[in-house]
């Protein structure tokens, strides 16, 4: 991926000699030269197009934001009314990531969301311990997760 971005503004600053235009509007038509060139000459590359990999850097950034302000909305309506009526549950969710780097950024993503932390991960990294602030069915919680953060988080990391 990284030689494939290397390659692509390689690309696009001999473009812009080529041409002996110095301008921002050079290098982009130049990048876009680059990646029209990557694109007609991707099966010679082992890993997929960088474009995918940062599209999916995209939808997890954007499934993150979408889970975090409806996290808080949710905490936001726990904490308004008049009776507390919370049901906290500590529950095991197993994981299919395997990367050290895929684990953390799981955890991290759960315990940046209000009203979830992650409170530990086994010893064979297979399962995170999530406590949550309100939990009324376990299989609904781990499948959210599971069809939200660990989804896209395969989608980037998976060639």
């Amino acid at each position: 991926m990284a030689f494939q971005i290397l390659l692509n503004f390689f690309i696009a600053i001999t473009w812009v000699l080529i041409t002996a235009s110095f301008t921002p509007s050079t290098f982009i038509i130049g990048y876009i030269i680059g990646l029209l060139l990557l694109i007609l000459t991707r099966r010679f590359y082992k890993d997929r197009l960088y474009l995918g990999r940062l599209w999916a850097c995209l939808k997890l950034t954007f499934i993150f934001f979408k889970e975090l302000i409806l996290s808080n909305i949710s905490v936001a309506m726990l904490v308004l009314k008049p009776k507390l009526e919370l049901q906290p549950m500590i529950f095991a969710m197993p994981t299919v990531l395997e990367k050290d780097w895929e684990i953390t950024l799981l955890a991290s993503l759960i315990t940046l969301t209000p009203g979830t932390i992650v409170i530990h991960v086994s010893d064979d990294q297979r399962t995170l311990y999530v406590h949550a602030i309100d939990v009324d069915d376990v299989e609904e919680a781990i499948n959210s997760i599971k069809q939200s953060f660990e989804k896209a988080i395969l989608e980037v990391s998976r060639t």
